[in-house]
């Protein structure tokens, strides 16, 4: 490198991706072509807090938890109808989500697969029956607090989110293969 040349990191796991996961995918199904090997495209966080009905001050921590955890800012969602049972209106907000994609979604999945999952109390692995049957995977979490960006004393509402994986296989076999071979620590 010469003189004023910054080096661009890759993330940990994308460089895992091309070094070890692709290799492994090509020979596992037989892939004519590297580009062929299914790769994730996108990592979504969807927080539904129904409480936020009665005390719309909850999703502004709830926001800013989600922040911090992916180091984006979170898109509030709205009802799309009304539900008078539970006091839903048409327009109100009821939760929040993100969207990763490039450095900070390998960035988000690293943490997610070496940090916050081992921290799951009796934690013996995620479902691996959980695909969509186009090699999506979602996972539910029920506590935000197994991330160590969120500090336990600064927490006032425990709630959980959900994680979607949209990776390009065209399968279910595809998509669980890639995903293991990234790490992520399947029960069965």
């Amino acid at each position: 490198m010469g003189k004023g040349e910054i080096k661009k990191s890759l993330p940990r796991l994308k460089e895992k991706y091309h070094q070890e996961v692709v290799p492994a995918l090509i020979q596992e199904f037989s892939y004519e072509n590297p580009v062929r090997a299914p790769h994730i495209e996108k990592i979504v966080i969807n927080a539904g807090i129904g409480e936020a009905v009665q005390n719309v001050k909850l999703l502004d921590g709830v926001v800013e938890e989600l922040k911090q955890i992916c180091g984006q800012q979170p898109l509030v969602t709205k009802s799309k109808k009304a539900i008078a049972g539970f006091k839903l209106r048409e327009g109100m907000p009821i939760g929040c989500k993100v969207t990763l994609r490039g450095k900070r979604m390998y960035e988000f999945l690293d943490r997610l697969i070496s940090i916050a999952l081992p921290r799951i109390r009796d934690f013996r692995g995620v479902n691996g029956n959980a695909f969509d049957g186009l090699g999506n995977y979602t996972l539910g979490l029920k506590e935000q607090i197994i991330f160590p960006e969120i500090k336990y004393e600064s927490v006032t509402f425990v709630h959980g989110f959900d994680i979607t994986i949209v990776t390009s296989a065209e399968n279910d076999a595809e998509g669980k293969a890639l995903l293991k071979l990234m790490g992520m620590p399947f029960r069965n």
